[in-house]
C-alpha cells in the first residue's frame, strides 16, 4: 500500500473510531454526535440562524441542518425565536435543557480530548494538523472548520 493510500485509510479510521468513542460516550445522553455538535456550536455561539449555524457544521457540511435542528427542537433542547429586529428573521437558542447537555457535552468531549492528547504525546500533533489544514482547505467541511477557528481565537 503507498503511503498516500494508508494516510487517506487512517484518516478514515481515526475518524470512526473517534466518532464512534464520542457517540458510545453520548449515548446516556440521547444524543448523536452530530446532534452534540450543534449543541456545542450553540453553546458557544447563540443566537445563530439556520444559516449560520450551517456554515460552522463539519458533521453535516454542505447540508442544511433543518431536520437535525428540527430534533432538537422537538427535544426541547433548542428554541426557535423570531428576532427583535426582524419578526421574519428566525434564531435558536438554547433552552435551558439544553444548556445543561452542553456542559455535560463538554465534559466528555474534553475526556476524549485529555486521551488524544496523552496518545498524541511527542508526535508532532501540530505539524499533523497543519497538514490536516492543508489537505482540506478550500473543501467544504474545511471551510467549516476554519470558521470556527476563526471565531474562537
Amino acid at each position: 500500500m503507498r503511503p498516500a493510500e494508508e494516510f487517506r485509510y487512517l484518516v478514515l479510521a481515526a475518524q470512526r473510531e473517534g466518532n464512534r468513542l464520542l457517540g458510545q460516550a453520548l449515548k446516556p445522553l440521547g444524543l448523536t454526535t452530530s446532534q452534540a455538535e450543534v449543541i456545542r456550536i450553540l453553546h458557544d455561539r447563540q443566537p445563530l440562524t439556520l444559516t449560520g449555524l450551517g456554515e460552522l457544521l463539519v458533521c453535516e457540511s454542505g447540508t442544511s441542518p433543518s431536520r437535525l435542528v428540527d430534533r432538537l427542537v422537538a427535544a426541547e433542547l433548542i428554541q426557535r425565536t423570531a428576532a427583535e429586529h426582524d419578526r421574519r428573521h428566525i434564531e435558536l437558542r438554547l433552552t435551558d435543557r439544553g444548556d445543561d447537555l452542553a456542559r455535560q457535552v463538554i465534559q466528555i468531549e474534553e475526556q476524549l480530548y485529555q486521551s488524544i492528547d496523552a496518545l498524541a504525546e511527542d508526535t508532532g500533533l501540530d505539524q499533523i494538523n497543519t497538514f490536516l489544514r492543508s489537505f482540506v482547505r478550500g473543501l467544504p467541511a474545511g471551510q467549516a472548520l476554519a470558521r470556527r477557528i476563526a471565531t474562537t481565537r
